[in-house]
């Protein structure tokens, strides 16, 4: 099982002399998608699969080729606590089928780990560490926060939201409802609420709810679509 602090920037996103030359692409997006142990073996694997089935969405696709520049770069991370956030998929520039059907095909390749607790922040945190190492130049910032629980680990989420939005980026939401209670602590509020009032957050910032984990690949495609156009 491999751990990474917050402020362990991946080796592989360190920009180098070139980075001025920068690649353009429409959106640069980092999903950020939830791990913790109220996440089990098959509710993982469909989380899994509604982003490869998303991206690789032939839908998915059309919107990318229609923008600006017709590209999106992706980077996928999973978090759990806030000791644990892990850049699974480096930043992948995608512009037609063949490179969004590899992105979906090494997602289905890459290794899961699970870990306790809740942290939003740190997810959020760990998120605009990634941004700022992308290799490619995006005309908008986004994070896609994913997960079925409140922050409970960490510092507030609203802090973490509040600064990254300071910073000019656009924080979405994605909360999967289910029947089960956050690991460790009782949610005060209904999900959607939470994550309405403490996780998204700037220009446009929009949320779209899975009403349970086989809802899940639904909510991500049209969760794209919106963010991409």
């Amino acid at each position: 099982m491999r751990r990474r602090s917050l402020l362990a920037a991946p080796a592989a996103l360190i920009p180098g002399p070139a980075r001025a030359q920068a690649e353009p692409v429409d959106v640069l997006l980092v999903l950020a998608v939830d791990v913790s142990r109220s996440i089990d073996e098959d509710e993982a694997r469909l989380q899994r699969e509604g982003y490869r089935n998303a991206v690789s969405d032939p839908r998915v696709v059309d919107v990318v080729r229609g923008g600006m520049i017709g590209a999106i770069a992706l980077a996928y991370v999973e978090w759990a606590g806030f000791e644990y956030q892990r850049l699974v998929l480096p930043w992948t520039r995608i512009s037609g089928q063949a490179e969004a059907d590899a992105w979906a095909l090494a997602l289905a390749e890459a290794p899961r780990s699970s870990l306790s607790w809740t942290s939003i922040s740190a997810a959020i945190d760990f998120a605009r560490i990634t941004l700022a190492e992308a290799p490619f130049e995006g005309t908008r910032r986004v994070i896609d926060v994913s997960g079925d629980g409140v922050n409970n680990s960490g510092r507030p989420a609203e802090m973490a939201r509040d600064e990254a939005v300071a910073a000019g980026i656009v924080i979405n939401g994605l909360p999967i409802i289910n029947e089960r209670p956050t690991f460790g602590r009782m949610p005060g509020i209904p999900l959607d609420n939470y994550f309405q009032q403490h996780v998204i957050g700037g220009v446009g910032a929009f949320m779209i709810v899975a009403e349970n984990f086989d809802a899940f690949g639904t909510a991500v495609r049209r969760k794209l679509i919106r963010e991409i156009a």
